[in-house]
């Protein structure tokens, strides 16, 4: 018999609900249903209380345990809570560049824009010496 199996048959030979088994371990109700539905497992700590509460030994609580089954489960939650971490990184990376192109393609209108006006200053100059009799390069006042 399975983990879950037996706790709900433990349970109900106990005549509790799932939410006066929930007060006893200090959990709530939907904790006992994921207990009892397979969807999760107690800690350590719940299953020494379990066993006391039922006045068995851990050992025939949890010996039907599919240990491999409790991996698996356990390692499928550590992988989506990466998946998770790593897209959080990513967008926080994407945001950073995007505002680091931004910044950058700033810069190079601006020292694009000072190169640009130095030159014309300096071929208006150059001009201006050229055609020193022509007005329209430097206009004096």
């Amino acid at each position: 018999m399975k983990f879950n199996e037996k706790l709900l048959k433990l349970r109900r030979e106990k005549g509790l609900s799932q939410e006066e088994l929930g007060m006893e371990m200090q959990v709530s109700r939907q904790t006992v249903s994921k207990w009892e539905a397979g969807q999760s497992y107690p800690d350590f700590t719940r299953l020494v209380m379990l066993s006391d509460f039922f006045n068995m030994t851990l050992d025939e609580l949890v010996k039907d345990i599919d240990v491999q089954e409790v991996r698996e489960q356990s390692l499928t939650n550590e992988k989506i809570d990466s998946i998770y971490r790593v897209s959080q990184d990513v967008d926080s990376v994407l945001q950073n560049e995007s505002l680091k192109n931004i910044l950058r393609g700033l810069k190079w209108f601006l020292v694009g824009s000072c190169i640009l006006i130095c030159f014309v200053v300096v071929v208006s100059f150059i001009l201006q010496f050229i055609y020193p009799e022509s007005n329209i390069f430097w206009r004096t006042y």
